[in-house]
């Protein structure tokens, strides 16, 4: 970066600036199936038979195959009869869907959902806000209420999230030994890839996963087998809070702005009214908010997922 070579030609601009690119190129192999089809064709292949096989157009199929073998995705022989495909080690390791370590799934969650958001990534900048509403015009204000929009999203997500785990869950959970801890409480699990990590790293372990409702069901469902009993969910949660309320014109009551004058001196926080917590609950995700005055110096909010 910043070398004689980059003022005299700026290659180092010129790459940064063909990155989506080459990222486009190996998302629409592994959308097509390239390299799932060189894998279970268990030789190479013409540009022409891998066309034919996937429904593409020769053309375009001859540019995509030849833009891989630069990336070093692909292989090519020369023969007399034409050029040869074939999947590196690599692309078979990580790029075919059949592979324990395969990151498919998560190169299709970025191709057709991360890339589109990017594409406002200016506005997302100037407002500070995250752009599924200009993205895939919904309702960009509940997150997880844009990113699991659909079953289809949701798999979409969990999927990928799992493809992650694949190559990074076990380095995490070696990075320390956890074999003293035998009960696993795992904050938004998602598909159980991380959970499946930690029994089969520590078997004398049990996972519970606590996560939104449909999330529970979908991981049931598509991605923890039902014979894993030391993997457990839990649907949903709450959240109980134990505070000294103020009024809603907040005019009093006055042990309560006591209170908060002296969380103001000694920690910067504050009491609130009971709206002003249901407004921080809501935009954390729980509904079902109750609200309960003890007429003692405490009084509790109820949240629920």
């Amino acid at each position: 970066m910043g070398s004689t070579e980059d003022l005299d030609y700026p290659q180092t601009i010129l790459q940064y600036n063909s990155g989506f690119l080459v990222s486009k190129i190996m998302f629409t192999a592994c959308e097509l199936g390239v390299f799932d089809l060189l894998l279970e064709s268990g030789e190479p292949l013409s540009s022409d038979a891998i066309a034919a096989r996937l429904g593409t157009s020769t053309t375009g199929m001859e540019r995509l195959l030849d833009a891989c073998v630069g990336l070093k995705l692909l292989a090519v022989e020369l023969t007399q009869e034409g050029a040869l495909y074939r999947n590196t080690d690599i692309s078979n390791i990580y790029l075919t869907k059949s592979s324990p370590k395969s990151q498919y799934h998560i190169m299709m969650y970025y191709s057709n959902t991360v890339y589109l958001c990017w594409h406002y990534l200016a506005d997302a900048v100037r407002e500070g806000r995250n752009q599924y509403e200009r993205a895939f015009g919904i309702s960009s204000k509940d997150s997880f209420g844009a990113m699991y929009r659909s079953e289809e999203e949701m798999l979409k997500f969990m999927a990928g999230q799992n493809s992650v785990w694949s190559i990074c869950g076990r380095d995490v959970l070696a990075a320390f030994d956890l074999s003293p801890f035998r009960q696993i409480y795992d904050l938004g699990g998602g598909g159980g890839a991380l959970a499946r990590e930690y029994v089969s790293l520590y078997p004398n372990s049990t996972v519970t996963i606590y996560d939104l409702p449909k999330v529970v069901q979908v991981a049931k469902e598509q991605f923890v087998p039902p014979e894993e009993r030391r993997i457990a969910f839990h649907e949903g949660g709450g959240v109980l809070l134990v505070e000294s309320l103020l009024n809603e014109d907040k005019s009093g009551p006055l042990e309560t702005q006591l209170y908060s004058m002296n969380m103001l001196v000694q920690t910067e926080g504050k009491e609130r009214t009971a709206a002003e917590y249901s407004k921080l609950l809501e935009a954390a995700g729980f509904r079902e908010i109750q609200v309960k005055r003890t007429g003692k110096i405490y009084d509790a909010v109820l949240g629920r997922k």
